[in-house]
């Protein structure tokens, strides 16, 4: 199974005083296998889930779902 990193979508959301990320796949928006990452910023939220997605996409055994 070949899995690209443009297979792959972050979303971004505001919670509070915080910020959370998720990488999505195909016309989903829900996080891929329930992952959320959270960051201070919103730029620190998209960074982890950016780093996520390329683990998904260099091992694709990652994904469970």
């Amino acid at each position: 199974m070949t899995t690209d990193r443009k297979d792959f979508d972050i979303k971004t959301e505001s919670r509070g005083a915080h910020w959370i990320a998720w990488v999505t796949r195909g016309a989903s928006d829900k996080p891929l296998d329930s992952v959320i990452l959270v960051g201070q910023t919103r730029d620190e939220a998209e960074s982890r889930a950016c780093t996520w997605a390329d683990k998904l996409a260099a091992d694709p055994m990652l994904i469970r779902s």
